[in-house]
């Protein structure tokens, strides 16, 4: 389900920004908040739809949710139909989008917790770690599946299209899911927390000095990586062919990298001391904007995302290792729990700031300070 979810939700992100413009005519800046609001509260939500799942049961949240994400998508795809012009006319499209956006948004915030709790459950201790390490891998599939895809449906339909491939693999998911998942909750399991405690535990959080930093310098790591999604597109598409499979470049060169490489790397950099691992990832995922910033073309896009994915190799397994080493004295878990933070507030700061850094870089005639502009953002 993971994997369906992950190809619905990358599928249709890949062509976001170039769909917000070019069909709904929204600005660059405009669709960069858009995107931002939409990825925000998908990665943010989850720390307190965990909780609705908990309490719910993974199963009921699963149906929750693929129903939600299956009507959320189709919405999002219909305001770019000529078929639901008359039914959405008399509404602000910004403000009617933007609820579009939430409600879908909502409906994400339970497949995390529903998927790593049943991982969590089902596994033991001694398969644990090959369960996530499965689950990661088919996020990346998912992520280079997903934009091929859409990339056909757009050269042959329109990008709108894609947000009804994406709401149909949820509804799949939503019939496979009744059919065939079976409630894992176990007896001897505790209580679970209740939404107030998870309120209070975000300020816990949030008041520890030196976890915090540590997420927002990670936040601008995610910053850069997210750009891949609001900048790229529209560069390759104004500036390079507008027929371009930007969507098989990236995923491809980024998802497809990791499904290949992640094995070896890890095998490489398994005796790196943790804080070195992390700034060395940095370092490497920096290069991203340096390649391409030199000479932008298909090429350099294509190394530079693929420099990113060697870094994000490299730090990836270290992210989580480092903040349990950082955590208070019986507080790992908790602070665990808040480990996607970082991606949350770069796709609510990073998405807006990308939208808002390449219409003002276009508008100058000097799209290339765009690139120089998120170099900035990586040295940083």
């Amino acid at each position: 389900m993971e994997l369906f979810e992950r190809l619905a939700y990358y599928g249709q992100q890949i062509v976001f920004m170039v769909y917000m413009r070019n069909k709904l005519g929204f600005t660059e800046t405009e669709a960069g908040q858009l995107s931002g609001i939409f990825g925000g509260l998908i990665y943010l939500l989850p720390i307190l739809g965990g909780t609705l799942a908990d309490k719910w049961g993974f199963r009921r949240a699963f149906n929750i949710a693929f129903t939600i994400l299956a009507l959320g998508y189709f919405l999002i795809g219909s305001m770019g139909m000529t078929a639901f012009s008359s039914l959405y006319g008399g509404f602000s499209q910004y403000w009617l989008l933007v609820f579009f956006l939430v409600f879908t948004a909502f409906g994400g915030s339970f497949i995390k917790p529903s998927v790593l709790g049943t991982v969590a459950v089902t596994s033991t201790p001694e398969t644990k770690s090959l369960g996530y390490a499965i689950y990661y891998w088919l996020v990346n599939v998912g992520a280079m599946v997903g934009p091929t895809i859409a990339y056909f449906v757009r050269e042959s339909l329109g990008n709108e299209f894609v947000y009804m491939v994406s709401s149909l693999s949820c509804l799949a998911m939503l019939v496979v899911n009744i059919l065939l998942y079976k409630e894992v909750r176990t007896a001897n399991e505790g209580p679970t927390e209740s939404l107030g405690k998870k309120i209070t535990n975000l300020f816990v959080v949030l008041g520890n000095f030196k976890f915090m930093v540590f997420l927002l310098i990670y936040s601008l790591y995610w910053i850069i990586f997210w750009q891949e999604f609001i900048i790229v597109p529209y560069y390759v598409v104004d500036y390079i062919d507008p027929n371009y499979p930007y969507e098989i470049l990236q995923s491809w060169a980024g998802a497809g990298a990791i499904i290949l490489l992640q094995i070896p790397i890890n095998r490489m950099t398994k005796n790196v001391k943790t804080p070195n691992a992390i700034l060395l990832g940095f370092a490497m995922s920096s290069l991203i904007w340096v390649i391409i910033g030199i000479f932008p073309s298909v090429p350099t896009i294509a190394a530079g995302i693929i420099a990113f994915a060697i870094g994000e190799m490299i730090q990836a397994p270290r992210y989580y290792e480092y903040i349990s080493e950082i955590a208070p004295p019986g507080q790992q878990g908790l602070f665990q729990g808040y480990a996607f933070l970082p991606i949350a507030i770069a796709r609510f700061v990073g998405d807006p700031i990308g939208g808002w850094l390449y219409q003002t870089s276009k508008a100058a005639g000097k799209p290339e300070y765009v690139w120089w502009g998120l170099i900035g953002i990586g040295v940083g």
